[in-house]
Protein backbone atom coordinates (compact mmCIF):
# COMPACT_ATOMS: atom_id res chain seq x y z
CA UNK A 1 0.00 0.00 0.00
CA UNK A 2 1.29 3.59 -1.21
CA UNK A 3 0.66 7.22 0.33
CA UNK A 4 2.83 9.79 0.49
CA UNK A 5 2.81 12.97 2.25
CA UNK A 6 4.37 16.59 2.02
CA UNK A 7 7.18 18.50 3.86
CA UNK A 8 10.06 20.64 3.07
CA UNK A 9 14.03 21.37 2.92
CA UNK A 10 16.75 23.93 2.54
CA UNK A 11 19.06 24.38 -0.19
CA UNK A 12 21.50 27.14 1.00
CA UNK A 13 18.75 29.38 2.13
CA UNK A 14 16.27 28.91 -0.27
CA UNK A 15 13.10 26.57 0.70
CA UNK A 16 11.55 23.45 -1.41
CA UNK A 17 8.95 20.89 -1.26
CA UNK A 18 10.03 17.27 -0.30
CA UNK A 19 7.83 14.28 -1.32
CA UNK A 20 7.68 12.04 1.48
CA UNK A 21 6.48 8.58 0.00
CA UNK A 22 5.54 5.49 1.94
CA UNK A 23 5.43 1.88 1.06
CA UNK A 24 4.49 -1.10 2.89
CA UNK A 25 5.58 -4.30 1.23
CA UNK A 26 4.53 -7.84 3.04
CA UNK A 27 8.05 -9.87 4.30
CA UNK A 28 10.20 -9.50 7.43
CA UNK A 29 9.54 -6.36 9.33
CA UNK A 30 12.06 -3.48 8.48
CA UNK A 31 11.91 -0.12 7.97
CA UNK A 32 14.12 2.23 5.64
CA UNK A 33 14.50 5.28 4.32
CA UNK A 34 16.17 6.58 1.17
CA UNK A 35 16.63 9.68 -0.95
CA UNK A 36 20.01 10.96 0.76
CA UNK A 37 19.25 11.20 4.53
CA UNK A 38 21.74 12.50 6.67
CA UNK A 39 22.31 10.35 9.76
CA UNK A 40 19.52 12.63 11.80
CA UNK A 41 16.87 11.90 9.25
CA UNK A 42 17.89 8.18 9.81
CA UNK A 43 17.36 8.26 13.45
CA UNK A 44 13.89 9.13 12.12
CA UNK A 45 13.06 5.40 12.01
CA UNK A 46 12.72 4.97 16.13
CA UNK A 47 11.52 8.43 16.60
CA UNK A 48 8.57 7.84 14.28
CA UNK A 49 7.95 3.98 15.48
CA UNK A 50 8.43 5.44 19.35
CA UNK A 51 5.71 8.38 18.62
CA UNK A 52 3.34 6.06 17.05
CA UNK A 53 3.26 3.76 19.09
CA UNK A 54 3.35 6.38 22.34
CA UNK A 55 0.13 8.10 20.85
CA UNK A 56 -2.34 5.00 20.83
CA UNK A 57 -2.03 4.73 16.60
CA UNK A 58 -1.37 1.08 14.84
CA UNK A 59 2.09 0.83 13.28
CA UNK A 60 2.21 -0.37 9.87
CA UNK A 61 2.68 -3.71 8.94
CA UNK A 62 5.37 -5.51 6.34
CA UNK A 63 8.58 -4.00 5.14
CA UNK A 64 8.24 -0.30 5.56
CA UNK A 65 10.27 1.94 2.13
CA UNK A 66 9.90 5.82 2.97
CA UNK A 67 11.18 7.55 0.03
CA UNK A 68 12.12 11.48 -0.02
CA UNK A 69 11.68 13.24 -3.10
CA UNK A 70 13.92 14.73 -5.09
CA UNK A 71 15.98 11.60 -4.65
CA UNK A 72 19.31 13.02 -5.78
CA UNK A 73 19.84 16.21 -3.09
CA UNK A 74 20.88 15.34 0.26
CA UNK A 75 18.26 15.91 3.30
CA UNK A 76 19.23 16.80 6.76
CA UNK A 77 17.92 17.01 10.09
CA UNK A 78 14.83 15.81 12.20
CA UNK A 79 12.62 17.82 10.44
CA UNK A 80 10.55 15.34 8.82
CA UNK A 81 9.66 13.36 11.47
CA UNK A 82 5.85 14.34 11.24
CA UNK A 83 5.64 13.63 7.59
CA UNK A 84 7.39 10.16 7.96
CA UNK A 85 4.37 9.81 10.79
CA UNK A 86 1.62 11.04 8.60
CA UNK A 87 2.96 8.85 5.73
CA UNK A 88 2.82 5.71 7.76
CA UNK A 89 -0.40 6.27 9.47
CA UNK A 90 -1.98 6.88 5.90
CA UNK A 91 -0.92 3.15 4.65
CA UNK A 92 -3.89 1.93 6.87
CA UNK A 93 -5.99 4.70 6.80
CA UNK A 94 -5.84 6.06 9.94
CA UNK A 95 -5.52 9.33 8.38
CA UNK A 96 -7.11 10.80 5.29
CA UNK A 97 -4.91 10.18 1.96
CA UNK A 98 -6.72 13.04 0.53
CA UNK A 99 -6.24 15.46 3.22
CA UNK A 100 -2.60 14.86 3.88
CA UNK A 101 -1.77 15.92 0.37
CA UNK A 102 -3.04 19.27 1.12
CA UNK A 103 -0.71 20.02 4.04
CA UNK A 104 2.95 20.65 4.56
CA UNK A 105 4.17 19.05 7.55
CA UNK A 106 6.98 20.00 9.19
CA UNK A 107 8.36 18.88 12.67
CA UNK A 108 10.61 16.59 14.98
CA UNK A 109 9.13 14.30 16.63
CA UNK A 110 9.64 13.12 20.86
CA UNK A 111 9.69 9.83 21.48
CA UNK A 112 5.86 10.14 23.08
CA UNK A 113 5.11 11.92 20.27
CA UNK A 114 5.62 15.59 21.44
CA UNK A 115 6.45 17.79 18.35
CA UNK A 116 9.52 20.20 18.16
CA UNK A 117 10.38 23.32 17.13
CA UNK A 118 13.06 22.74 13.38
CA UNK A 119 15.05 25.27 12.16
CA UNK A 120 14.74 26.95 9.12
CA UNK A 121 11.00 27.32 9.15
CA UNK A 122 10.80 30.83 7.31
CA UNK A 123 12.90 29.67 3.78
CA UNK A 124 10.70 26.35 3.93
CA UNK A 125 7.46 28.19 4.27
CA UNK A 126 8.39 30.73 2.05
CA UNK A 127 9.23 27.58 -0.34
CA UNK A 128 5.75 26.56 0.05
CA UNK A 129 4.28 29.26 -0.83
CA UNK A 130 6.20 29.44 -4.17
CA UNK A 131 5.44 26.36 -4.81
CA UNK A 132 1.42 27.06 -4.38
CA UNK A 133 1.13 25.27 -0.99
CA UNK A 134 -0.60 27.47 1.70
CA UNK A 135 -1.91 24.82 4.33
CA UNK A 136 0.95 24.07 6.80
CA UNK A 137 1.13 21.62 9.73
CA UNK A 138 3.93 22.26 11.75
CA UNK A 139 4.86 22.59 15.74
CA UNK A 140 3.38 25.74 18.09
CA UNK A 141 6.78 26.91 18.58
CA UNK A 142 7.02 27.54 15.34
CA UNK A 143 4.08 29.48 14.58
CA UNK A 144 5.05 32.97 15.04
CA UNK A 145 7.95 32.78 12.76
CA UNK A 146 6.09 31.08 9.74
CA UNK A 147 3.22 33.55 10.07
CA UNK A 148 6.05 36.03 8.73
CA UNK A 149 5.05 34.92 5.58
CA UNK A 150 1.09 36.39 4.09
CA UNK A 151 -0.98 33.73 2.79
CA UNK A 152 -1.03 30.90 4.16
CA UNK A 153 -3.30 28.58 7.04
CA UNK A 154 -1.15 27.55 9.75
CA UNK A 155 -2.13 25.01 12.02
CA UNK A 156 0.04 24.66 14.73
CA UNK A 157 0.00 21.61 16.57
CA UNK A 158 1.59 20.49 19.92
CA UNK A 159 1.92 16.47 19.37
CA UNK A 160 1.37 14.24 16.54
CA UNK A 161 -2.15 13.00 18.00
CA UNK A 162 -2.86 16.94 17.40
CA UNK A 163 -1.81 16.73 13.80
CA UNK A 164 -3.61 13.85 12.97
CA UNK A 165 -7.02 15.28 14.64
CA UNK A 166 -6.52 18.09 12.33
CA UNK A 167 -6.51 15.76 9.48
CA UNK A 168 -9.45 14.14 10.22
CA UNK A 169 -11.52 17.27 10.55
CA UNK A 170 -10.60 19.11 13.75
CA UNK A 171 -7.99 21.59 12.80
CA UNK A 172 -10.09 24.43 13.80
CA UNK A 173 -8.98 24.65 17.32
CA UNK A 174 -5.27 23.96 15.55
CA UNK A 175 -5.58 27.04 13.39
CA UNK A 176 -2.99 29.84 14.62
CA UNK A 177 -4.98 32.95 14.83
CA UNK A 178 -2.32 35.34 16.42
CA UNK A 179 -1.33 38.75 15.47
CA UNK A 180 1.42 38.72 12.97
CA UNK A 181 4.76 40.65 13.97
CA UNK A 182 4.53 43.94 12.12
CA UNK A 183 8.24 44.95 10.62
CA UNK A 184 9.73 47.88 12.43
CA UNK A 185 13.04 48.73 11.12
CA UNK A 186 15.59 50.01 14.12
CA UNK A 187 18.73 51.51 14.86
CA UNK A 188 21.00 48.20 16.37
CA UNK A 189 21.85 49.47 20.19
CA UNK A 190 25.11 48.94 20.82
CA UNK A 191 26.12 52.71 22.08
CA UNK A 192 25.69 56.40 20.47
CA UNK A 193 28.95 58.05 18.87
CA UNK A 194 27.77 61.03 21.30
CA UNK A 195 29.56 58.74 24.01
CA UNK A 196 33.17 58.83 22.04
CA UNK A 197 35.79 62.19 22.38
CA UNK A 198 37.38 63.41 20.31
CA UNK A 199 38.38 61.65 17.20
CA UNK A 200 37.15 63.75 14.47
CA UNK A 201 38.63 62.13 11.74
CA UNK A 202 37.63 58.39 12.80
CA UNK A 203 34.10 59.48 13.17
CA UNK A 204 33.83 60.96 9.64
CA UNK A 205 35.70 58.22 7.93
CA UNK A 206 32.66 55.80 9.74
CA UNK A 207 29.92 58.34 8.13
CA UNK A 208 31.65 58.38 4.63
CA UNK A 209 31.43 54.44 4.82
CA UNK A 210 27.93 54.38 6.32
CA UNK A 211 26.99 56.90 3.54
CA UNK A 212 28.59 54.86 0.83
CA UNK A 213 28.36 51.71 2.29
CA UNK A 214 31.84 51.36 2.23
CA UNK A 215 34.36 48.99 4.02
CA UNK A 216 36.97 50.34 7.22
CA UNK A 217 40.13 49.47 8.35
CA UNK A 218 40.62 51.94 11.85
CA UNK A 219 45.14 51.08 12.94
CA UNK A 220 46.29 52.46 16.27
CA UNK A 221 47.73 51.34 19.20
CA UNK A 222 45.54 49.71 22.02
CA UNK A 223 42.75 52.07 23.63
CA UNK A 224 42.55 54.13 21.53
CA UNK A 225 38.61 53.58 21.17
CA UNK A 226 39.11 51.68 17.80
CA UNK A 227 36.09 48.92 19.13
CA UNK A 228 34.15 51.62 20.71
CA UNK A 229 33.57 53.47 17.48
CA UNK A 230 33.43 50.04 15.41
CA UNK A 231 30.65 48.93 17.57
CA UNK A 232 28.80 52.18 16.96
CA UNK A 233 28.67 52.22 13.09
CA UNK A 234 25.15 50.32 13.11
CA UNK A 235 23.47 52.93 15.17
CA UNK A 236 24.23 55.95 11.87
CA UNK A 237 23.16 52.89 9.27
CA UNK A 238 19.45 53.42 7.34
CA UNK A 239 17.23 51.48 8.70
CA UNK A 240 16.41 48.15 6.88
CA UNK A 241 13.87 47.76 4.45
CA UNK A 242 11.24 44.78 4.44
CA UNK A 243 13.05 42.98 1.78
CA UNK A 244 16.52 43.52 3.17
CA UNK A 245 14.96 42.36 6.80
CA UNK A 246 13.85 39.25 5.08
CA UNK A 247 16.20 38.51 3.52
CA UNK A 248 18.65 38.99 6.75
CA UNK A 249 15.70 36.98 8.85
CA UNK A 250 15.60 33.91 6.11
CA UNK A 251 19.78 33.76 7.18
CA UNK A 252 19.13 33.51 11.14
CA UNK A 253 16.63 31.06 10.22
CA UNK A 254 18.46 28.27 8.48
CA UNK A 255 20.95 28.83 10.95
CA UNK A 256 19.04 28.37 14.18
CA UNK A 257 19.59 31.82 15.73
CA UNK A 258 16.11 33.37 15.83
CA UNK A 259 14.56 32.52 18.63
CA UNK A 260 10.70 31.51 19.17
CA UNK A 261 9.26 35.01 19.15
CA UNK A 262 11.52 36.63 17.48
CA UNK A 263 9.25 38.02 14.71
CA UNK A 264 11.35 39.75 11.19
CA UNK A 265 14.64 41.01 12.27
CA UNK A 266 14.48 44.46 12.70
CA UNK A 267 18.25 45.53 13.40
CA UNK A 268 20.74 45.92 11.33
CA UNK A 269 23.39 43.00 12.16
CA UNK A 270 26.33 43.11 13.96
CA UNK A 271 29.08 39.77 14.07
CA UNK A 272 31.94 40.40 15.78
CA UNK A 273 33.81 36.80 15.55
CA UNK A 274 37.09 35.99 17.49
CA UNK A 275 40.48 36.02 15.77
CA UNK A 276 40.40 31.99 16.26
CA UNK A 277 37.46 31.57 13.88
CA UNK A 278 38.07 28.79 11.42
CA UNK A 279 37.66 29.63 7.55
CA UNK A 280 34.50 27.36 7.15
CA UNK A 281 33.12 29.08 10.59
CA UNK A 282 33.83 32.66 8.79
CA UNK A 283 32.50 31.38 5.25
CA UNK A 284 30.33 28.76 6.00
CA UNK A 285 30.44 25.16 5.99
CA UNK A 286 29.98 21.89 6.98
CA UNK A 287 29.63 18.29 5.32
CA UNK A 288 25.96 19.91 4.47
CA UNK A 289 27.40 23.60 4.79
CA UNK A 290 25.41 26.34 7.22
CA UNK A 291 25.49 30.18 6.40
CA UNK A 292 28.65 31.78 8.17
CA UNK A 293 29.89 34.70 9.92
CA UNK A 294 29.97 36.67 6.59
CA UNK A 295 26.36 36.12 5.57
CA UNK A 296 24.93 36.21 9.35
CA UNK A 297 26.38 39.65 8.45
CA UNK A 298 24.44 40.67 5.45
CA UNK A 299 23.26 43.87 5.19
CA UNK A 300 24.99 44.59 8.52
CA UNK A 301 28.60 45.28 9.95
CA UNK A 302 31.26 42.51 10.13
CA UNK A 303 33.78 43.40 12.62
CA UNK A 304 37.14 41.95 12.81
CA UNK A 305 39.04 43.27 16.08
CA UNK A 306 42.50 42.82 15.40
CA UNK A 307 42.34 41.41 12.45
CA UNK A 308 46.35 40.81 12.29
CA UNK A 309 45.75 37.96 14.67
CA UNK A 310 43.22 36.71 12.49
CA UNK A 311 44.14 33.25 10.43
CA UNK A 312 45.28 34.62 6.87
CA UNK A 313 43.53 31.87 5.05
CA UNK A 314 40.29 32.88 6.97
CA UNK A 315 40.71 36.37 6.00
CA UNK A 316 41.77 35.97 2.17
CA UNK A 317 38.16 33.55 1.70
CA UNK A 318 36.32 37.04 2.02
CA UNK A 319 38.23 38.54 -0.93
CA UNK A 320 35.57 37.18 -3.42
CA UNK A 321 32.21 38.23 -1.00
CA UNK A 322 33.84 41.88 -0.31
CA UNK A 323 33.70 42.00 -4.43
CA UNK A 324 30.75 40.37 -5.42
CA UNK A 325 28.09 40.23 -2.24
CA UNK A 326 28.03 36.47 -2.10
CA UNK A 327 29.63 33.46 -0.67
CA UNK A 328 29.64 30.15 -2.88
CA UNK A 329 30.33 27.34 -0.69
CA UNK A 330 31.39 23.74 -2.48
CA UNK A 331 31.13 20.39 -0.32
CA UNK A 332 29.94 16.99 -1.75
CA UNK A 333 26.36 17.66 -0.89
CA UNK A 334 26.59 20.07 -3.55
CA UNK A 335 27.18 23.74 -4.28
CA UNK A 336 25.42 26.51 -1.83
CA UNK A 337 24.99 30.17 -2.54
CA UNK A 338 24.43 32.49 0.48
CA UNK A 339 24.03 36.44 0.22
CA UNK A 340 26.75 38.33 1.99
CA UNK A 341 27.04 41.98 1.24
CA UNK A 342 28.17 43.41 4.67
CA UNK A 343 30.55 46.49 5.74
CA UNK A 344 33.76 45.42 6.55
CA UNK A 345 34.92 47.34 9.62
CA UNK A 346 38.46 45.79 10.40
CA UNK A 347 40.67 47.18 13.65
CA UNK A 348 44.67 46.58 14.03
CA UNK A 349 47.57 47.82 15.98
CA UNK A 350 49.98 49.45 13.97
CA UNK A 351 52.54 46.97 14.84
CA UNK A 352 52.37 43.86 17.39
CA UNK A 353 53.28 45.80 20.47
CA UNK A 354 50.58 47.95 19.11
CA UNK A 355 52.68 51.46 19.93
CA UNK A 356 54.94 52.01 16.74
CA UNK A 357 54.04 55.83 16.19
CA UNK A 358 52.89 56.87 19.48
CA UNK A 359 54.30 59.49 21.40
CA UNK A 360 53.50 58.12 24.83
CA UNK A 361 55.99 54.54 24.42
CA UNK A 362 58.59 53.09 23.45
CA UNK A 363 58.08 50.46 20.41
CA UNK A 364 59.72 47.55 20.79
CA UNK A 365 59.51 45.85 17.40
CA UNK A 366 61.95 46.24 14.57
CA UNK A 367 60.97 46.46 10.80
CA UNK A 368 60.74 42.99 10.27
CA UNK A 369 58.24 42.41 12.47
CA UNK A 370 56.64 44.77 11.54
CA UNK A 371 56.19 43.71 7.89
CA UNK A 372 55.26 40.06 9.14
CA UNK A 373 52.02 41.76 11.35
CA UNK A 374 50.98 44.11 8.54
CA UNK A 375 51.32 40.97 6.20
CA UNK A 376 48.79 39.01 7.71
CA UNK A 377 46.57 41.04 5.64
CA UNK A 378 47.39 40.86 1.97
CA UNK A 379 47.77 43.24 -0.24
CA UNK A 380 44.64 42.40 -2.38
CA UNK A 381 42.04 42.51 0.43
CA UNK A 382 43.35 45.91 1.58
CA UNK A 383 42.56 46.49 -1.84
CA UNK A 384 38.86 45.84 -1.50
CA UNK A 385 38.46 48.07 1.69
CA UNK A 386 38.05 51.46 0.80
CA UNK A 387 38.74 53.71 4.01
CA UNK A 388 41.84 53.65 5.71
CA UNK A 389 42.15 55.24 8.91
CA UNK A 390 44.83 55.91 11.88
CA UNK A 391 43.33 56.65 15.20
CA UNK A 392 45.10 58.22 17.51
CA UNK A 393 45.38 58.25 21.02
CA UNK A 394 42.73 60.57 23.22
CA UNK A 395 44.05 63.57 24.84
CA UNK A 396 44.23 63.10 29.21
CA UNK A 397 41.93 66.50 29.26
CA UNK A 398 39.95 65.78 26.26
CA UNK A 399 38.71 62.23 27.71
CA UNK A 400 37.47 64.11 31.34
CA UNK A 401 35.79 66.56 29.19
CA UNK A 402 31.93 66.88 29.99
CA UNK A 403 31.30 67.86 26.28
CA UNK A 404 29.24 65.06 24.73
CA UNK A 405 29.81 64.27 20.70
CA UNK A 406 27.57 64.83 18.24
CA UNK A 407 24.51 61.92 18.64
CA UNK A 408 24.30 59.22 16.33
CA UNK A 409 20.50 60.57 15.28
CA UNK A 410 21.98 63.87 13.71
CA UNK A 411 24.74 61.55 11.89
CA UNK A 412 22.66 58.95 10.73
CA UNK A 413 20.45 61.75 9.33
CA UNK A 414 23.05 62.92 6.67
CA UNK A 415 23.56 59.54 6.06
CA UNK A 416 19.97 58.54 5.29
CA UNK A 417 20.30 61.71 2.66
CA UNK A 418 23.36 60.83 1.31
CA UNK A 419 21.75 57.24 0.30
CA UNK A 420 18.51 58.96 -0.69
CA UNK A 421 20.87 60.62 -3.24
CA UNK A 422 22.13 57.52 -4.33
CA UNK A 423 18.80 55.71 -4.77
CA UNK A 424 17.60 58.25 -7.09
CA UNK A 425 20.81 58.00 -9.25
CA UNK A 426 20.93 54.29 -9.66
CA UNK A 427 17.23 53.35 -9.81
CA UNK A 428 16.73 50.62 -11.80
CA UNK A 429 20.48 49.38 -12.28
CA UNK A 430 20.05 47.40 -9.02
CA UNK A 431 23.01 49.26 -7.02
CA UNK A 432 21.93 50.70 -3.88
CA UNK A 433 25.10 52.33 -3.02
CA UNK A 434 28.32 53.88 -4.05
CA UNK A 435 30.11 50.90 -2.73
CA UNK A 436 28.47 48.74 -5.10
CA UNK A 437 29.04 50.45 -8.65
CA UNK A 438 30.43 48.10 -10.90
CA UNK A 439 34.07 48.97 -12.28
CA UNK A 440 32.99 49.28 -15.89
CA UNK A 441 30.22 52.24 -14.23
CA UNK A 442 33.24 53.81 -12.15
CA UNK A 443 33.89 56.43 -14.84
CA UNK A 444 30.45 57.64 -15.59
CA UNK A 445 28.73 57.94 -12.34
CA UNK A 446 31.90 58.95 -10.51
CA UNK A 447 33.60 61.20 -13.38
CA UNK A 448 35.52 63.82 -11.77
CA UNK A 449 35.79 67.55 -12.86
CA UNK A 450 38.94 68.23 -14.86
CA UNK A 451 40.95 69.84 -11.94
CA UNK A 452 39.75 67.19 -9.24
CA UNK A 453 41.44 64.83 -12.26
CA UNK A 454 44.70 66.38 -12.02
CA UNK A 455 45.03 65.51 -8.51
CA UNK A 456 43.76 61.97 -8.69
CA UNK A 457 46.52 61.49 -11.63
CA UNK A 458 48.99 63.10 -9.23
CA UNK A 459 48.29 60.75 -6.26
CA UNK A 460 48.00 57.84 -7.94
CA UNK A 461 51.61 58.80 -9.82
CA UNK A 462 53.08 58.76 -6.23
CA UNK A 463 50.75 55.98 -4.41
CA UNK A 464 51.59 52.99 -6.40
CA UNK A 465 48.17 52.34 -6.17
CA UNK A 466 46.34 49.50 -8.01
CA UNK A 467 43.53 50.00 -10.64
CA UNK A 468 40.86 48.34 -7.89
CA UNK A 469 42.14 51.16 -5.59
CA UNK A 470 41.92 53.97 -7.65
CA UNK A 471 38.28 52.62 -8.29
CA UNK A 472 37.36 53.06 -4.73
CA UNK A 473 38.89 56.05 -4.28
CA UNK A 474 36.63 57.27 -6.88
CA UNK A 475 33.48 55.74 -5.22
CA UNK A 476 34.56 57.40 -2.00
CA UNK A 477 34.94 60.41 -3.66
CA UNK A 478 31.38 60.29 -4.94
CA UNK A 479 30.17 59.43 -1.55
CA UNK A 480 31.87 62.75 -0.29
CA UNK A 481 30.32 64.48 -2.71
CA UNK A 482 26.80 62.97 -1.41
CA UNK A 483 27.45 63.91 2.04
CA UNK A 484 28.17 67.81 0.78
CA UNK A 485 25.25 67.64 -1.26
CA UNK A 486 27.29 68.13 -4.70
CA UNK A 487 26.18 66.94 -7.53
CA UNK A 488 30.21 67.18 -8.85
CA UNK A 489 33.10 65.60 -7.73
CA UNK A 490 35.38 68.76 -6.82
CA UNK A 491 38.71 68.64 -5.47
CA UNK A 492 38.61 68.66 -2.54
CA UNK A 493 36.46 65.31 -2.08
CA UNK A 494 39.04 63.60 -4.35
CA UNK A 495 41.70 64.95 -1.39
CA UNK A 496 39.58 63.85 1.60
CA UNK A 497 39.18 60.39 -0.48
CA UNK A 498 42.95 59.66 -1.17
CA UNK A 499 43.95 61.30 2.66
CA UNK A 500 41.90 57.68 3.49
CA UNK A 501 44.35 54.99 1.13
CA UNK A 502 47.67 56.48 2.98
CA UNK A 503 48.09 53.41 5.34
CA UNK A 504 47.62 51.15 2.16
CA UNK A 505 50.11 53.91 0.54
CA UNK A 506 52.94 53.43 3.09
CA UNK A 507 52.60 49.83 2.75
CA UNK A 508 53.63 49.79 -0.89
CA UNK A 509 56.54 52.23 -0.57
Amino acid sequence: MLSFALSAAMLGIDGYIVRVEADSSPGTPAFAIIGLPDRALNEARERVRSAIFNCGFTYPAGRLLVNLSPADIRKEGPGFDLAIALSLLAIDEQVDRLALGEFVALGELALDGTLRPVRGILPMVLGARNAGLTRLLLPLDNANEAALVDGLEIYAVASLSDAVATLRGYGEKFRWSGERTAFRARPEALGDFADVRGQATAKRALEIAAAGGHNVLLVGPPGCGKTMLARRLPSILPPMSIEEALEVTKIYSVAGLLSNNAGIVGARPFRAPHHTISQAALAGGGSIPHPGEISLAHHGVLFLDEAAEFNRAALEVMRQPLEEGYVTVGRAAGTFTYPARFALVASMNPCPCGFRGTRTHDCRCDDAAVARYVDKLSGPLLDRIDVHVEVGSVAFEEMLSKRTGEPSASIRRRVEAARARQQERYAGTGVFANAGVPGSDVRHYCAFEDDAAVLFRSAAARGHLSARALDRISRVARTIADLDSSANIEPQHVAEAIGYRAFNTRLAA
